[in-house]
This record gives C-alpha cells, structure tokens and sequence, in this order.
C-alpha cells in the first residue's frame, strides 16, 4: 500500500469519523478508496469480508473510537491463519 493510498484512507476515515462515532462506535470499519464498505463486530469479521471482496488489493480496517497510536494496512498484517475460532 503506498504513502498516498494510506493518506487518502485516513483522510477519508477522518472525513467521517463523528458519522462513523455516532453509528458505529467500537465497531472495525473497512475503508477502501475513500470509501465505508461496512462496519463489523470484530476485526476478523472485518478482514474476513474485506479479503472475501478485494482479495490482494488495499484497504484500511480502523476500530471506531480506538487509539491512532498503530496504524498497520490491514490487507498486509492479516491472514485467515491468524483468525479466531
């Protein structure tokens, strides 16, 4: 995911954050070209639909409300191996 790819997310993220803390707070959102795809109870729910539509291509998984201290693609850190249940 490129610098610019991970900026436009974010900056798309923060253009909806007090619609998304409202609706969906605690909920892992998907964010793809600027985009909401969906909110999900769980991380894993979230990589899981997210890999299911886009597959290798880029996209942002944030938890509404949760600290920005670590920022990470999620279509780079996770794999179904590392799923819960």
């Amino acid at each position: 995911m490129s610098e610019n790819h991970i900026e436009r997310e974010i900056a798309a993220y923060e253009v909806m954050k007090a619609d998304l803390e409202k609706n969906h707070m605690g909920k892992h959102v998907v964010i793809k070209d600027g985009q909401l795809i969906g909110a999900y109870d769980t991380f894993d729910a979230a990589a899981r639909e997210a890999l299911q539509k886009f597959g290798s291509e880029p996209f942002m998984i944030r938890q509404v409300g949760a600290p920005e201290s670590v920022r990470v693609p999620a279509s780079v850190a996770w794999r179904p191996i590392h799923a819960s249940g």
